[in-house]
Parts: C-alpha cells; structure tokens; sequence
C-alpha cells in the first residue's frame, strides 16, 4: 500500500515532455531550407587552380583548398614548389630533373659528369663504373668547388649551378650590406673548406 502511495504522488508530480521539441513537419520544412540555401561549390579543382603553363608568380601557386567537409588532396592544398612539382608531373614535366645521373661511362676532367643543382652545394653518390661496382661513395661539390673526383674509381662529377645567380636573403631584408667573403673562403657559404688531398696535388699531376 505505501508503495502504490509513492508511485501516484510521484506521477503527478512528474512533468511529461514531449519526446521531440518541434513536430516532424516543421522539422522537414527546415531541412528543405537549409538544402536550398547552401551555397553550391564547384567540386572540380581543375576550374579553380592556374594551369602549369600559366604559372608566373608565387601567387599563382596558391592552392584552390578543398570543399567543406572534405579531406583535400595534394592537388587541392599543395603550395610553392610541391605544387609547381604537381602541376609539371601534370603536365608531364621534370621540375627538378629527378632522373638518375649518366653511368654509361666514367668521367674525366676534360669530360666529367655533369651534376644540375639550384643550391649553392650539391652531393652526388658515386657507385663507380660500371654501376654498382662498389659502394656508395658521397661526394660533395659547390659554387666555389664544382668538381669532385671519387676516391674509389676516379670518377668525376662536376656541378653546373642553375639557380638564381644573386642570393635575395643576403641581406634578410633590412637594408644591409652583406659582408664580403673572406678571401680563402667559400664564396657561397663564407667559411673555409677543409682540404683534401687533391689540395697537396702538384698542378702537372691533376
């Protein structure tokens, strides 16, 4: 009896909520709306970024970003030079001459291995002629230094530099003179390069 007591004061108690705050019409009418009202994107990325042939700017190297609420791809949010690297894969085009060096012969002083390098340092692995006769041997050249013979097989590599011929960070933007290189220094990277043995070479013998 008490508990059939305390089960009725609790019902009238209770205060009974509707089990949706609006009805499923009104519910309906608003998604009708929202559909309606979204602004239409265009889903192809073609149409938003600048072709490879017309890229002459660092802007026109700005992605187009994907569509809200998807995951963009590397076409779609790839900036600066990746995306210059995609748009030239595009296009069927080797930005940065990613092919392997010439190891159908070994170089030689007055015919060396050419090596193309943007940086003012470059290094090459040398696995000596014919390939793979041993291991690989790195090689380090510069702008001040382009040749470099390997210790293994006498193999030589020489840079040629095809970036921008004046630095635009010499002077970070200040205003600033740059200091001048020392004069037994590297004139790209301003220190001293360690010598080697090809540096105790007499000149008749190189």
């Amino acid at each position: 009896m008490f508990l059939r007591r305390s089960a009725i004061a609790l019902s009238r108690r209770t205060i009974l909520t509707p089990l949706a705050s609006r009805s499923f019409t009104s519910s309906l009418h608003h998604r009708d709306a929202s559909k309606d009202t979204a602004p239409k994107m265009d889903r192809d990325p073609s149409k938003q970024m600048t072709p490879f042939e017309e890229v002459k700017t660092e802007s026109d190297l700005l992605p187009p970003g994907g569509a809200v609420g998807t995951v963009p791809t590397d076409l779609e949010q790839a900036t600066g030079l990746e995306r210059l690297e995609i748009l030239g894969k595009m296009q069927g085009v080797d930005i940065f001459d990613m092919k392997p060096l010439d190891a159908s012969r070994k170089g030689t002083l007055d015919d060396p291995i050419i090596v193309r390098s943007f940086g003012d340092e470059q290094y090459a692995g040398c696995t000596g002629y014919p390939v793979d006769s041993h291991v690989t041997i790195w090689l380090t050249m510069s702008r001040d230094r382009p040749m470099e013979r390997c210790p293994e097989c006498g193999n030589v590599l020489k840079m040629e530099y095809v970036g921008p011929m004046d630095d635009p960070h010499a002077n970070h933007g200040h205003g600033e003179e740059p200091l001048p290189p020392p004069t037994d220094a590297d004139g790209s990277h301003n220190y001293v390069e360690p010598k080697t043995f090809a540096d105790f070479v007499r000149p008749e013998y190189r």
